[in-house]
């Protein structure tokens, strides 16, 4: 079936059915999740035509297809995989989100438990490369009463021909690739994917602590990752695959046991031959250098570096090759993770942003979104020239919070839906409909990247968040 895409979605949509092998303790990696599309009309026009095709395996070459209603310029709204009778119980797969204007794509992955409070974001594609990297892929690792680490994945095919892909898996401590055979010269039809749980992987071994690369032969292809926790700990995070590297890279959040969280990234060395030395440099000063082998990842831990209270963002260099690299927020209920900026924008939108009132969020009911805006630019952008406009799902702006500050080059600013006078936003019919987004955007020439931190309150020391990235606008 051949499809225009304008967004392609690599979706972890898991229903009914739990990942692992289940247990009277589940964590998050025994939980099911059952995945919402939350989208947005980034276009300059209404859109005439708009549709969801879904794929159940790599060789799918028939999707189900379910059309959606039109959304106006700036408009977002959601659908939830759950509630789709087009759709079978059993759904794991990928998906491809299809108009005729320009769409920005958030996956919410809802957990199917009481335990699990985190709904682990990420964000959809427009466009593929013929090699993807995920950063950090996990098997039984960090083991701790009980509980270890696991990594799920996801690879689609975002061409319009089919592709074959080989996964390989680089440990952190170097060496040769593990090449597991049944996810070698995997055959993927357009707009399909594979689905990978590496805690189901005997060529890791027991424990395996490194990073992904997967290479196709001359196709488009994407990828997402969840990282889950076994056994009673609730902890769970997604964040996309990168399908090239940099020698820099921009952070719009880092942090020292600042609210009770902390700060990691994990930088991928995306050279399969040659090794290279990475630095990481947080504002206000300080940084540090690690030794990354071919392939492999290395890690930095914000509070080795900056001292309590600290918060701001950074900025990553590597000296020989390109590199890759994510941030992660710990502490304090958080398990975040988001994939850093190799570049910047003049104009971002963050399809999913919700902000509730004081009783809708104390309650856990509604979720409250804060944005964290970095200027990755070379130059100072001068106060008053940033905006955020805060859109319904109508596209209509219901508040606009232009930033009273300057932003130096790598420094951060923020803002949420009160910042721009609203005490509630994003919800309709007493909260029980959904649906609101935010278009970030700086004066001509600006470089701007952005990122979104979802907060569901559970108690006053306790909360869960997860981050996601903004889009690019035209």
């Amino acid at each position: 079936m051949k499809i225009k895409f304008f967004s392609i979605l690599a979706i972890l949509v898991i229903l009914i059915a739990s990942i692992g092998p289940g247990s009277a303790l589940a964590g998050s990696y025994e939980t099911s999740f059952v995945t919402s599309i939350v989208y947005q009309n980034i276009g300059s026009v209404a859109t005439t035509t708009l549709t969801i095709y879904f794929y159940d395996s790599p060789d799918d070459t028939t999707p189900i297809p379910v059309s959606r209603p039109n959304l106006n310029p700036g408009a977002g709204t959601s659908v939830y995989i759950g509630n789709l009778t087009e759709v079978s119980p059993n759904f794991r797969g990928t998906a491809v989100l299809s108009a005729d204007q320009p769409l920005a794509a958030t996956l919410v992955q809802n957990p199917q438990s009481t335990s699990v409070k985190v709904q682990p974001l990420s964000s959809g594609f427009s466009d593929g490369t013929p090699n993807t990297l995920i950063a950090t892929v996990l098997k039984n690792a960090f083991p701790s009463g009980g509980s270890s680490y696991y990594t799920v994945f996801s690879v689609q095919n975002a061409g319009l021909t089919e592709t074959t892909i080989d996964i390989k898996f680089y440990a952190v401590s170097g060496g040769a690739p593990i090449l597991p055979p049944a996810y070698q010269d995997v055959v993927l039809q357009p707009g399909a994917g594979i689905v990978v749980d590496a805690g189901t992987i005997s060529q890791l071994g027991s424990t395996f602590n490194g990073s992904v690369v997967v290479e196709s032969t001359g196709g488009a292809i994407v990828s997402s990752a969840m990282e889950l926790v076994s056994n009673a700990i609730t902890d769970a995070s997604a964040f996309e695959g990168a399908g090239s590297g940099s020698t820099t890279f921009y952070m719009p959040s880092a942090a020292c046991v600042s609210y009770g969280m902390s700060t990691a990234f994990a930088v991928q060395n995306t050279s399969l031959t040659t090794a290279t030395n990475v630095t990481i440099f947080y504002t206000g000063g300080g940084q540090e250098t690690k030794l990354i082998q071919p392939g492999s990842k290395q890690s930095f831990i914000t509070c080795n570096i900056k001292s309590t209270n600290y918060l701001g963002a950074a900025t990553i260099e590597s000296a020989t090759t390109n590199v890759i690299a994510m941030g992660k927020l710990f502490g304090a209920g958080a398990s975040t993770a988001y994939l850093g900026f190799d570049s910047g924008s003049q104009k971002i939108a963050l399809p999913y942003v919700r902000w509730g009132n004081n009783a809708h969020y104390l309650s856990g009911w509604m979720p409250r979104t804060n944005l964290a805006i970095q200027n990755v630019g070379g130059t100072t952008i001068a106060a008053n020239q940033v905006t955020v406009r805060y859109v319904d799902r109508e596209g209509n702006t219901l508040g606009t919070h232009t930033i009273p500050f300057s932003f130096a080059p790598g420094e951060k600013r923020n803002s949420n839906p009160s910042s721009a006078g609203l005490t509630e936003f994003g919800c309709y019919s007493s909260c029980n409909q959904f649906g609101g987004s935010a278009i970030v955007e700086g004066p001509a020439g600006a470089q701007l990247a952005v990122i979104a931190r979802n907060t569901l309150y559970i108690n006053a020391s306790l909360s869960a968040n997860e981050d996601y990235n903004g889009t690019v606008m035209p």
